[in-house]
């Protein structure tokens, strides 16, 4: 295998860029840790049009909590994530559960390295 010498200046940015990585994917697995305890958590709940990428659903001890429906994105737009929750009418998938329901919408654009996130708020 070839050796490649990249310049001082690349290889900050690549070690920036894994930091970063790492540092969300902890963040993210810390989140879903700690919502364990309030939330059931489900990755890819099957709906009629395809899977929600994540559903918090309260525990009953804390039913007063909203039910969150998220989708995540790469490239495109937490708007766009939000108008997929309704297209494809994710939120009939709880059709048992009966309380508030937030929609989060979560885009990662690579270009700039930043997240935006949409919430909206329905009454199911």
């Amino acid at each position: 295998m070839k050796e490649t010498h990249l310049p001082e200046s690349q290889k900050r940015e690549a070690v920036f860029i894994c930091l970063s990585v790492a540092a969300v994917i902890l963040c993210a697995a810390l989140a879903f840790y700690f919502a364990r305890e309030y939330y059931h958590v489900i990755r890819e709940l099957p709906t009629d049009k395809g899977f929600a990428d994540i559903c918090l659903i309260p525990r009953k001890k804390y039913a007063q909590k909203p039910a969150t429906i998220i989708e995540l994105k790469w490239d495109k737009s937490a708007k766009g994530a939000i108008a997929q929750i309704k297209e494809k009418k994710y939120p009939e998938a709880l059709e048992d559960y009966h309380g508030n329901l937030l929609l989060a919408g979560i885009n990662y654009d690579k270009k700039n390295r930043k997240h935006t996130c949409k919430i909206e708020k329905l009454s199911v």
